[in-house]
């Protein structure tokens, strides 16, 4: 049976769906935007600023039920912007070490005006 996860160390929903859910040995997070948890603004300006939050959020969720970007299968990534994409992947580079199979797209636009938003399926074993 699918599990919700929600954990304070990461921004709380801001629609009708879980930060994550655990089915089997996979964790499935909802896409995270840069919103600081503690405050719940987008307080990061440019590109590189808002994929280091949007990773803080996303590593916090994978924490919560013992995973971690080590462990990801899958990312999907989306930009406002494909001019980014280099400023982008050399913060994803950081945290995605083992690679995962990933998709990444340009998008006309993103919750809040955000220019990077980024979901991950990994394991939890």
């Amino acid at each position: 049976m699918p599990k919700k996860i929600f954990t304070d160390k990461a921004p709380a929903s801001i629609g009708p769906y879980s930060q994550a859910i655990v089915c089997g040995d996979l964790v499935f997070t909802s896409g995270q935007i840069p919103i600081n948890p503690a405050t719940g603004n987008i307080e990061a300006e440019g590109i590189t600023a808002q994929t280091e939050q949007v990773m803080a959020n996303l590593c916090a969720v994978l924490a919560e039920v013992g995973s971690s970007p080590e462990k990801a299968i899958k990312t999907t990534c989306f930009l406002s912007d494909m001019a980014d994409f280099g400023a982008f992947n050399e913060v994803y580079a950081k945290y995605f070490t083992e690679k995962p199979a990933r998709s990444c797209v340009a998008v006309k636009t993103l919750p809040r005006g955000v220019l990077v938003e980024v979901e991950v399926i990994a394991s939890i074993k």
